[in-house]
């Protein structure tokens, strides 16, 4: 053979594997990082404030496994999808994702999610075993002055309740120096029009279908009589 040629075919030999590492190396670099196994979520479900039979009879062990281990925690699974490879997955908080996306069409599942994650979390502490009964200081103060008694707040609180048609929330809200009585439909929240919520009861029918059936009014008389927690909400006012 040509010694020209065996020359050749020794350079090809020798260079064919080293630009085939080079290649492989480029793409290592170039390539994104894997993501770390077990990396945490942006978003976590909160622990309950108390165990979940700590409510009944007004709201059945059972109920709370459905509404707090399966409905929320899909609102939280959801919104860590929705987030992910986004600024709001870098620890923003919910509360601004919230008001960032309110009334935007093109970011309407965000913002469901997050207000459900918020509204959720909102309404557990808004009860507590033992609750109902009557505020104090300030806030009964409000509630005389803005509705003229507490039996007027709560016909007032029940009949929006029982009124938001198809799912919702009915809320207690600070307004300057006064309170109000909104309903909100769907994920809508307060947070989302500037209010401060103090209170708020779930009315979409998996918050008591199983332990009310179609009985929502008999659902928010209970949350008012019996689970509403005024401490919470007193806490929430601002001066």
């Amino acid at each position: 053979m040509n010694p020209h040629v065996i020359e050749l075919w020794s350079a090809i030999c020798i260079l064919v594997p080293l630009v085939g590492m080079a290649v492989v190396a480029k793409a290592q670099q170039s390539a994104p990082a894997p993501a770390a196994p077990g990396a945490a979520s942006a978003f976590t479900l909160p622990a309950l404030p108390y165990p979940q039979e700590a409510l009944e009879p007004y709201i059945s062990a059972k109920t709370m496994s459905f509404h707090y281990g399966k409905h929320h925690q899909t609102y939280v699974d959801n919104l860590n999808k929705l987030v992910a490879g986004t600024p709001w997955a870098a620890g923003v908080p919910l509360e601004t994702i919230i008001v960032d996306c309110a009334g935007k069409a093109d970011k309407a599942a965000v913002f469901n999610n997050a207000a459900q994650v918020w509204n959720h979390a909102f309404f557990w502490k808004s009860m507590k075993p033992g609750g109902g009964g009557q505020p104090t200081g300030r806030l009964m103060e409000l509630i005389g002055k803005s509705f003229g008694s507490l039996d007027q707040f709560k016909a007032a609180f029940l009949a929006a309740g029982v009124g938001q048609f198809g799912s919702g929330w009915v809320w207690l809200v600070q307004d300057g120096n006064g309170l109000k009585i909104v309903a909100t439909p769907n994920a809508d929240s307060p947070l989302a029009h500037g209010q401060t919520a103090l209170l708020t009861c779930d009315v979409w029918e998996h918050a008591y279908y199983l332990d009310y059936q179609n009985r929502r009014k008999d659902f928010v008389q209970a949350f008012l009589d019996h689970l509403a927690n005024w401490d919470f909400a007193t806490s929430q006012m601002k001066p």
